[in-house]
């Protein structure tokens, strides 16, 4: 076998139908139990606990332990981006789980990606400060311009404690279902928590739908015209 990163390796672990249900679940960016998960999954606890351990293992999840519990998430915004990017090939492929229904809009329209914005908004929003030169694009690389800069300050987030931190501040995810970029980052976790904060958008705790209020949207569309 050539020498380089082992990719058979890592295939094998988020390959196995348990194991990717129980990362997908972890996709919204909310640390589980192990029970959780292995409700999740469709397994007892025991075979769950195998499962996390190899997870755990091969670097694709953390645990957390807070008092007598202890909470499984994914290791980074890396893995999130993976998966990512794989539920889009599986899609292209025509290899769906489920016939869409009414879930499967409301996710596509709107959805947490580990910690930032995706779907149909979350590439429009992309697109939309692209287009109003907030971001700057160059092959995979995205950074915030000048004008983006203060844009971002304005809109009430704190651009210095954001680069301050060791995730990149902007930084492009494949959208599965859009098959476009969403932007991701410490700067598209900010987006969504601001929306959030300012009562435009509400997290689904059950699933990863992102539902805006009827100003959320007003909010959201003035964004993207300037």
């Amino acid at each position: 076998m050539k020498d380089g990163p082992d990719i058979a390796y890592v295939a094998s672990l988020i390959g196995e139908p348990v194991r990717a249900n129980m990362l997908t679940a972890l996709m919204a960016g909310k640390a589980l139990t192990a029970s959780e998960l292995a409700h999740e999954a469709g397994i007892t606890l025991q075979t769950a606990s195998s499962h996390l351990s190899k997870l755990e293992q091969g670097g694709l999840l953390r645990q957390r332990k807070q008092g007598r519990h202890k909470y499984f998430s994914l290791s980074s915004g890396e893995v999130a981006a993976t998966l990512e990017a794989l539920m889009g090939l599986a899609v292209s492929a025509g290899h769906l789980r489920t016939r869409p229904g009414p879930k499967d809009a409301a996710l596509r329209e709107a959805r947490v990606c580990y910690n930032h914005l995706a779907g149909e908004m979350g590439t429009r929003l992309f697109d939309g400060l692209v287009g109003r030169g907030l971001l700057v694009t160059q092959d995979e690389d995205v950074r915030l311009s000048a004008a983006g800069d203060e844009f971002v300050r304005d809109f009430g987030i704190d651009l210095d404690a954001l680069a301050a931190k060791r995730a990149p501040v902007c930084k492009q995810c494949l959208d599965w279902s859009e098959r476009r970029s969403h932007l991701a980052g410490s700067l598209g976790r900010a987006l969504l928590d601001r929306f959030e904060a300012l009562g435009w958008a509400t997290r689904d705790g059950k699933s990863r739908v992102v539902t805006f209020s009827p100003r959320g949207r007003a909010g959201f569309e003035g964004l993207l015209a300037g």
